[in-house]
């Protein structure tokens, strides 16, 4: 059975500073109060990896700037064998997920793809997500790659919305309490995606 994906696109065209468009100044505004409500739960929640068994120093959390560049639009295409694989955590154990589908975007004019992960969590609750690495990740960016939350549609042609200004760090990136995911070699992407969080340590 063959699937075709509608479109892969930008959702904003890039701008800076002043070039921005209204829509943009907008949609900046918004990322970036979501990003300081985040600050405020890591900061005080009883439940933030910073208020764990080790405590770890708060500070506010490192962004890149918001770029509405690394907006994009593309519907999921499931995998026709939804294999289930093996992902290691950062502790060494072993986890398994389901490799449920896939998104595709275009970015200066290549192809680019990415699988979105279908796991459960200890009291039965089901959940998709997407892990990556790309050419950041290391340097700017967590070394064991970030993550952005996936809420499954059960429209065969819906139209998502892939927003790497939301992705973010697991919570391992900041306290030794925590195992995380770590995104496989088919996670990769080769290009540098300049856009949601950085580092949260030196």
């Amino acid at each position: 059975m063959k699937y075709f994906f509608i479109f892969a696109m930008f959702l904003f065209v890039a701008g800076c500073g002043s070039d921005y468009t209204p829509e943009q100044e907008k949609y900046i505004e918004k990322i970036e109060k979501l990003r300081e409500a985040k600050d405020e739960e890591f900061r005080t929640s009883p439940s933030s990896p910073f208020n764990a068994r080790t405590k770890v120093p708060f500070h506010p959390l490192n962004y890149f700037d918001v770029d509405p560049g690394f907006v994009f639009e593309s519907t999921l295409v499931e995998y026709e064998m939804k294999d289930t694989v093996k992902i290691f955590g950062t502790k060494g154990e072993e986890r398994k997920a389901v490799r449920f589908g896939y998104l595709i975007f275009s970015y200066f004019k290549a192809l680019y793809k990415l699988n979105v992960y279908q796991g459960t969590t200890r009291d039965g609750q089901v959940y998709y997500s997407i892990w990556f690495t790309d050419a950041t990740t290391g340097e700017e960016t967590y070394g064991v790659g970030r993550y952005i939350d996936f809420e499954l549609n059960p429209n065969p042609q819906y139209i998502y919305t892939v927003d790497f200004n939301l992705a973010y760090n697991p919570y391992c990136a900041y306290s030794p309490d925590y195992s995380c995911a770590i995104p496989t070699k088919e996670d990769h992407l080769s290009i540098r995606i300049t856009a949601g969080e950085k580092k949260f340590h030196d």
